[in-house]
């Protein structure tokens, strides 16, 4: 637990898509934004509830997910530093469509939605920087229902997942390494499976010598046989 939780500071350091606007407006969003630091497990927002605030990544990652009625959930994205969450709902008005959670302890940068229209208000400039950014958003978004819903198996949709991971891992002489920290029920989420299959699925690639996992680390020795897996 975060003995900082609910703490906030007026000063907030930078994020990536910050960087990218103009510094005036940057600097106007710095200055609007409180910092927060939250412990693992927190929901921010949960589908259909009204968009009062948006939330700059500064450290840690966030969960977020759609869930059905009969409560199965499938995790679209962990948004990690310098993304913008919560900014579709801010600039149309309509309520979040997903749900988001502090997968660890995160730190946040949380801006009122008026006080962020305000400043979009007076610095126009800054919408293409943001549609740059919903654009983003929206192919990740497309990426994971591709796997999940265009994948016939399991091992496929795992396969492709980690794939995907792999792209912003480190390279290293073993291959790829990704840092693996979800739980199996977590990535089952994120492929629409059960975790006794995500389990039983990752026993199968490391007896294939397909990954090896070190601790945290998942190592994926060779992309090219793991992608021959995910398109068998």
């Amino acid at each position: 637990m975060n003995d900082s939780y609910g703490n906030k500071d007026t000063k907030v350091c930078g994020g990536e898509v910050l960087d990218h606007l103009q510094p005036a407006v940057a600097l106007e969003l710095r200055s609007i934004a409180h910092e927060v630091s939250y412990p693992q497990g927190v929901v921010l927002f949960s589908e259909m509830d009204a968009a009062e605030n948006i939330y700059v990544v500064l450290g840690g990652n966030i969960k977020l997910s759609i869930n059905s009625r009969d409560g199965r959930r499938l995790i679209l994205h962990i948004a990690g530093k310098g993304e913008i969450v919560g900014l579709a709902s801010a600039l149309s008005g309509a309520p979040f469509e997903m749900t988001a959670e502090t997968l660890y302890p995160a730190k946040l940068g949380v801006i009122a939605r008026r006080e962020f229209l305000g400043v979009l208000l007076r610095h126009p400039e800054a919408y293409q920087t943001l549609i740059g950014e919903l654009g983003r958003q929206f192919t990740k978004a497309c990426e994971q229902l591709r796997t999940v819903g265009l994948s016939s198996s399991a091992p496929q949709k795992l396969a492709r997942l980690l794939l995907d991971w792999s792209e912003g891992g480190q390279a290293s002489e073993a291959g790829a390494r990704v840092h693996f920290a979800l739980t199996h029920q977590e990535v089952g989420e994120f492929i629409g499976a059960t975790r006794e299959t995500v389990t039983r699925t990752l026993s199968e690639f490391k007896s294939r010598h397909l990954i090896a996992f070190h601790g945290s680390t998942l190592t994926i020795p060779s992309k090219i046989a793991l992608e021959s897996y995910a398109h068998c």
